[in-house]
């Protein structure tokens, strides 16, 4: 058989150029994820708390890294009794509304938060002396909310912050008033109002061994009533340079032996001087401020963004490492600007706990939280 010379073709050096740019442009497209919900999408939805004007879409910024970098919304006020329930017959609906359409707009879950907390209460709930009326409002509040968002929102975090650092229960106007089953009762309250949505139990230091046992005592209660509990939030407010990682681990470890999801559900790594011994985020404790509770009003020195990166990279190392166990980690807010730490528990403060700066850039923690999701297992 005669094969037919094939006549030389030459093409013009300018074409290979575009040509070995394009494929080079393609390589580097296709080297890894480009956001946190891409790299993480095979190990736990990645959330972030959003504020009123991000809701609203009002800050450009925001408007693009949100759909871009979350597959999980938490909102930071907007559920919350002194907005959503400010008197005693009246409901304002109207932000979780622009919240749930949000979510819908961009395919993404709304974590509920929250219904029952003894913080940020509206003023009338704070002046009822009378158990019968604060039952009444206890149940009409439960039922009214999570029944309106019912198939609307992935969760609820039914009752926030219930215990004491030692275990025991807090010593709120619920306790008082109520009795100690009043955890029972908000749980069991959502599960008739909801029955479409998930209900957790969230709280803060709840890595730690006595308060840990605590709550471990208060889920193994409501499940032995027959209620039904989903899931447990671990906050995670923790500060540089002193995570509790082993108290991290035995922690997702003991809850995930409940049969019950584990979370992360408002992360943040403060970087300033804590004024108290005590590890705490209670939002009702206050202090003085001096310069030396705010040594960075300017910017942070690279030997702290070291170890701010280096404690993100481990926690998250933990999380992949723990991603059959771990549901969900959610960021307690989107940049530094925004995070409630530049204000608490020393007002005026500036704070570096996020992964995106005031200026909504990347630091170099997001893309060592990525690399920990790209390396091979």
């Amino acid at each position: 058989m005669k094969y037919k010379r094939m006549s030389r073709i030459i093409i013009p050096s300018n074409i290979i150029l575009v040509v070995l740019l394009f494929s080079c442009s393609v390589a580097k497209k296709n080297t890894g994820p480009l956001s946190l919900k891409e790299a993480y999408k095979n190990s736990f939805m990645i959330g972030t708390a959003v504020n009123a004007v991000q809701i609203e879409e009002k800050e450009p910024n925001a408007a693009k890294i949100i759909p871009q970098e979350f597959n999980a919304l938490t909102p930071e006020n907007s559920m919350k009794c002194e907005i959503i329930h400010p008197y005693w017959d009246t409901y304002h609906f109207e932000l979780a509304d622009k919240l749930i359409a949000y979510g819908n707009k961009n395919n993404i879950p709304i974590m509920g938060h929250t219904l029952i907390w003894h913080s940020q209460l509206s003023q009338f709930v704070k002046n009822i002396k009378n158990a019968d009326s604060l039952k009444l409002f206890f149940e009409n509040h439960i039922s009214t909310i999570a029944a309106r968002y019912d198939g609307k929102i992935y969760s609820w975090d039914v009752v926030n912050e219930a215990l004491n650092e030692d275990g025991s229960m807090r010593n709120s106007t619920f306790l008082e008033k109520l009795g100690p089953d009043y955890v029972i009762e908000a749980f069991k309250i959502a599960q008739k109002a909801a029955p479409k949505t998930e209900l957790y139990y969230n709280d803060y230091n709840i890595e730690q061994p006595k308060k840990r046992a605590g709550a471990i005592a208060l889920i193994k209660k409501i499940q032995a009533a027959g209620v039904r509990i989903d899931g447990v939030g671990i906050q995670g407010h923790w500060k540089v340079n002193n995570v509790p990682f082993k108290e991290i681990e035995e922690s997702i470890i003991a809850f995930s032996k409940l049969g019950i999801k584990v979370m992360f559900t408002e992360l943040d790594l403060t970087v300033l001087p804590n004024p108290w011994e005590v590890n705490t985020a209670d939002v009702n404790m206050k202090a003085e401020n001096n310069a030396y509770f705010n040594p960075y009003p300017k910017e942070l020195p690279d030997s702290v963004q070291q170890m701010f990166s280096k404690d993100y990279t481990e926690l998250f190392k933990l999380f992949q490492k723990h991603h059959k166990e771990v549901f969900r980690v959610t960021l307690w807010g989107l940049n530094d600007q925004q995070s409630w730490l530049n204000n608490w528990p020393i007002y005026g403060r500036t704070n570096y706990p996020l992964l995106f700066d005031r200026d909504f850039k990347p630091k170099n923690a997001y893309f060592k939280v990525i690399d920990i999701a790209t390396q091979k297992k």
